[in-house]
């Protein structure tokens, strides 16, 4: 199939911006994107346009527009999980005072689709929409350990096992010791792979016919995680996650 060069590098310049980068010269974009201005500046004008660019009036910068809220809000309200899930995520976060997360699998990497902050802990990583690799999160062990062997083996094709602390996961055949120990113990564990000082657990979340299409975790500092304290919150977790399933369809035996 085909690939439209000019809107491939129109949705390039969007993905330019992220939270380090919000806003961007078009000198900046046009080094990024390895384009001469005359056409980044063709580009711009039609997403600015159409409102997903939008360009300060004073500095000349770049940033992105409210259209592409408008579209991604559209689509996180069409996501029935999130609907479902939200009350009882914030059921958990109320008795546990900690942060609560929901994350989706899309390609080789989670995101966040809803968060409920808790009064015991700030997480910094962890914001809606934002990605997450599978590796260093539990929510990411939690996504891929129900795959099979082979699901697993393709998804993993080319995966990059980056190490954003000093205790991330550092290779193929670390992550698929450590599913495989999600898999017998049915949830997942993040203890400051991801996050310095941040221990987090993971479990699923089923739909009507019992496929994973969803995790959700609970994070706290690592320094009050303790044997007891686990199995108690993993246990608060499940529960959490089998209502979730159970509104979605699934008939909840043990997830």
């Amino acid at each position: 199939m085909p690939i439209i060069q000019s809107v491939e590098r129109a949705l390039k310049i969007l993905d330019l911006f992220d939270e380090r980068d919000r806003e961007l010269t078009i000198t900046e974009i046009s080094k990024r994107m390895n384009l001469h201005k005359s056409t980044v500046h063709s580009l711009l004008k039609t997403l600015q346009v159409q409102r997903y660019i939008k360009q300060d009036d004073e500095t000349g910068k770049y940033s992105l527009g409210l259209k592409l809220f408008e579209r991604g809000s559209l689509v996180i309200g069409h996501l029935d999980v999130r609907n479902v899930a939200r009350k009882h995520l914030e059921e958990l976060s109320e008795a546990t005072n900690l942060a609560v997360h929901l994350v989706v699998l899309d390609g080789q990497e989670g995101v966040y689709i809803d968060k409920v902050e808790g009064s015991g802990v700030t997480v910094l990583y962890s914001k809606v929409g934002r990605r997450v690799p599978l590796h260093t999160s539990a929510v990411g062990k939690t996504l891929v350990a129900t795959k099979s062997d082979e699901e697993l083996n393709q998804l993993l094709e080319g995966y990059k096992y980056t190490t954003p602390t000093e205790k991330s996961i550092r290779s193929k055949e670390e992550f698929l010791s450590v599913i495989e120990q999600a898999r017998i113990a049915g949830y997942s564990v993040d203890n400051e792979e991801n996050e310095p000082g941040i221990f987090c657990m993971a479990v699923p979340v089923k739909d009507y016919s019992g496929k994973v299409i969803a995790a959700i975790s609970m994070s706290m500092p690592s320094s009050k995680m303790k044997e007891e304290v686990q199995g108690r919150y993993v246990e608060m977790l499940k529960g959490c996650a089998s209502k979730i399933s159970q509104a979605l369809g699934y008939e909840y035996q043990k997830i």
